[in-house]
């Protein structure tokens, strides 16, 4: 049997009624018009305040979400850790906010986890979005070129000062920090960000990380030009590596303004990227790396490279990440021989974590295959059990 196939221990955590939740929500997802419909109407229905929570809540929310706050979350978390070996990394899936209230009050949110962070050794990372701490549009200027005004400017300073601040608390409690991703169009005002946090946070080792959305063909480039002055001036690059979250946003975006779009051109092409990108990391010093990744192959790889590089098992270096409420079969089987394993648990509140939520559903119906897999992999658990 292959690592993976062990569905005993992938869904060892989960109750009967759990497994039939999932199997029932992994069949409507594999449906690509049901979420098309769904997502419309769950929007139409939360903008028109109609009580659709406690629905969400007893569906979608509880088997993808950890809770509306962190401390909702305490007891997925230790039960994952104590029974399953699998870490957490806590996730304020709220998106989409557009005012300094509501940055501020994000900062003081990662603030919290990373106390939470050093407290309990089964949340090992702290990790936010760039648009949690400023203007989607702030980015994309930058990114774009475009000169700021003096507002603007003050308002970048707030942005950078939060950044320093979550850094500082991340280094002085020894908490590695993930940086997500976004868009294309305001990434590299993010990336050269996080490159100067990494200068000057990650002299001893990785504590800030930023993470490369490998459905980019220009990613694998960045990560070289990037070792290449992590060398010269001599900082340690930690990163997380996932395919990528904005894919049919991103090919929407380059036809409507005609421009070539970053995106590689099948899946084929994102797989051999993703793979290259992680056989650079393992194979250069003063890296480490977060896989972030649902794809059984890229898995098997990691681990084939650690045993060539001498790498241990339970390098802190090394960890394997998988969203909460998929690919159990990866995460628990990957725990279970002694890997670094954390599962992203996203929170918050209810109508908050919808666009975060939605965005999982679509990804799911887009990548071929892996739906089909996680429900085969359910259904043989409940005939295993049934016998």
């Amino acid at each position: 049997m292959k690592l993976f196939d062990n569905t005993e221990v992938a869904f060892s955590l989960k109750s009967d009624s759990q497994l039939e939740r999932a199997y029932f929500l992994f069949r409507m997802i594999q449906s690509q018009p049901m979420v098309k419909i769904g997502s419309a109407v769950t929007n139409f229905a939360l903008k028109a305040h109609l009580p659709i929570e406690g629905l969400i809540r007893s569906t979608v929310f509880d088997h993808f979400c950890g809770g509306v706050t962190e401390t909702d979350c305490l007891p997925i978390i230790d039960n994952m850790y104590n029974n399953g070996s699998v870490h957490s990394v806590l996730d304020y899936s709220v998106e989409g906010k557009e005012d300094e209230a509501s940055f501020d009050g994000a900062l003081e949110k990662i603030l919290r986890i990373i106390n939470f962070c050093e407290e309990k050794k089964s949340i090992p990372y702290a990790v936010f979005k760039p648009t949690g701490f400023g203007r989607f549009g702030l980015y994309q200027k930058i990114t774009e070129g475009e000169k700021l005004n003096e507002e603007e400017k003050e308002e970048w300073s707030r942005v950078v000062t939060r950044f320093h601040k979550v850094c500082k608390a991340a280094v002085e409690k020894d908490v590695p920090l993930l940086i997500d991703a976004e868009e294309s169009w305001m990434q590299t005002a993010a990336d050269d960000l996080i490159e100067e946090l990494m200068e000057i946070y990650n002299k001893e080792k990785a504590i800030v990380f930023n993470t490369l959305q490998m459905y980019r063909h220009d990613r694998l480039d960045y990560l070289k030009e990037l070792y290449l002055r992590a060398h010269q001036k001599g900082f340690y690059i930690g990163m997380k590596v996932v395919r990528g979250a904005y894919m049919e946003k991103e090919r929407e975006r380059a036809e409507e303004k005609g421009y070539s779009s970053p995106i590689c051109e099948n899946k084929e092409a994102t797989d051999i990227n993703y793979d290259a990108a992680i056989r650079f990391l393992m194979e250069h010093q003063k890296m480490a790396l977060f896989a972030g990744t649902h794809n059984e192959e890229s898995s098997y790889l990691v681990m084939d490279l650690a045993q060539k590089y001498n790498i241990d098992k339970n390098d802190k270096r090394l960890w394997f990440g998988q969203l909460f409420g998929m690919s159990d079969h990866i995460s628990y089987n990957l725990a279970n021989e002694g890997y670094n394993v954390a599962k992203y648990l996203p929170f918050g509140p209810v109508r908050d974590v919808m666009p975060y939520l939605i965005r999982r559903a679509e990804e799911n119906t887009s990548v071929a295959g892996q739906t089909s897999r996680e429900l085969n992999l359910l259904k043989t658990e409940k005939k295993r059990r049934k016998l």
